[in-house]
């Protein structure tokens, strides 16, 4: 568990360090340089494309992604009131969830079993969806840290892409029926949902047409400078509004300007390499941030829901000191109005600015980057605005359904 917190006004939030891994730069590279179209090159280094496990899918005996979603909400002034919710009866459309690097096996590629890792940071951020959407997630060959420690080889990336897309073939064949999903993922996860939009949804007018949105959190979709689409997507353009369906939501979360090596809003040398594009054609993009709290531009308020139930392998989430004198006892805590967001661009960089907005005499504990300036807020890149996020596949669902 780390922990890294400023001044004495404020707790903070600990964040487990096993829901790392941003190295989804790494894995686009491994993706598109080890797998063609066809896939003859990546279906020789893959031992996993058998049938899909469901770490969460309708009708599962025991679901992750449908448990309670009571929420505590914590006032500036310290009052409380409890939020009740729960997962719709029967949403008109689907989640596709691809979840972060959190496998702790010891080899470069995880197995399917289903570890309390991967059941913990389903119900942390694909829970809250099944409020607004019928939930799949599958299991997948994912790098593990033990594997990304060790130097990632393209051999294991594809490996890891490919159970992700047999995943989504099966979905798309068994389970969608002409439903539109909306796919979501963070870190590892979102890069593995770029390459397989890049690869299958993007090109193909029949998947394109059931994408409701694309919600790619710590993954550094690209985008032209001068356009409205291009870079990484040629036909998906960033989300506009909460009514615009068959775009996408990225962003990565920094309270501070990205350094010059931090690892997320930055597009350079290295990074081109990973997007499968020459360094003269990586010229000319930049990072998409779209803001979930303001998808027109400007500043919006986050509205955050963080699970109070402690992560495998670590302590709660939440840093208790004045959490505990508030007795939450409910599975999920929100903290509205205590963090403002805009995208902002600086230095090469773009990046979701997310900013402590507090009052004086206001105690409630706030987010930190623990892991260092270079990561930003990656691990809290969901729960920051996960309100928001639900919030706009709720109004997409609409519009996509009328």
């Amino acid at each position: 568990m780390a922990k890294k917190c400023h001044g004495t006004r404020r707790r903070c939030i600990r964040t487990p360090t096993l829901l790392v891994v941003g190295i989804g730069m790494v894995m686009t590279m491994g993706i598109l340089g080890a797998t063609h179209k066809d896939g003859s090159q990546a279906a020789a280094a893959s031992p996993s494309t058998s049938t899909p496990v469901w770490l969460c899918r309708p009708g599962l005996r025991d679901n992750p992604c449908t448990g309670n979603l009571t929420t505590t909400v914590v006032r500036a002034n310290g009052t409380t009131y409890i939020q009740s919710a729960s997962p719709a009866r029967n949403p008109p459309i689907d989640c596709f969830y691809v979840y972060p690097t959190v496998s702790t096996q010891p080899t470069a590629n995880a197995n399917l079993h289903i570890d309390p890792q991967e059941t913990a940071v389903a119900i942390a951020q694909a829970s809250r969806f099944s409020q607004v959407c019928r939930v799949y997630a599958p299991m997948y060959p994912q790098l593990t840290l033990t594997g990304i420690r060790s130097g990632i080889r393209p051999q294991s990336a594809a490996v890891a892409y490919l159970g992700v897309l047999s995943a989504w073939n099966m979905y798309l064949s068994r389970y969608n029926k002409g439903r539109g999903v909306v796919l979501i993922g963070h870190s590892q996860g979102a890069s593995l949902l770029i390459a397989l939009i890049k690869r299958e949804v993007d090109p193909n007018p029949s998947e394109r047409h059931r994408l409701v949105s694309a919600l790619l959190m710590g993954g550094n979709v690209t985008e032209p400078t001068a356009q409205v689409v291009g870079g990484d997507f040629v036909h998906i353009p960033a989300c506009g509004s909460y009514s615009q369906t068959g775009c996408v939501v990225a962003y990565s979360s920094f309270s501070s300007p990205p350094p010059a090596n931090s690892f997320f809003g930055r597009v350079g040398t290295s990074i081109s390499a990973l997007s499968g594009l020459s360094p003269t054609s990586a010229f000319g993009l930049q990072v998409l941030c779209t803001n979930p709290a303001a998808l027109a531009g400007g500043t919006g308020s986050l509205i955050p829901y963080f699970p109070t139930r402690a992560f495998p392998g670590s302590r709660s989430s939440l840093e208790h000191g004045e959490a505990s004198k508030r007795t939450v006892r409910t599975p999920w805590v929100s903290y509205p109005n205590l963090y403002g967001a805009q995208c902002e661009s600086s230095g090469g960089a773009t990046w979701l600015q997310v900013t402590d907005i507090a009052r004086p005499k206001d105690n409630r504990p706030v987010v930190q980057p623990v892991l260092g300036p270079r990561w930003g807020l990656h691990l809290e890149d969901v729960n920051l605005a996960l309100g928001n996020l639900v919030q706009l596949v709720r109004d997409e669902s609409v519009a996509y359904t009328h």
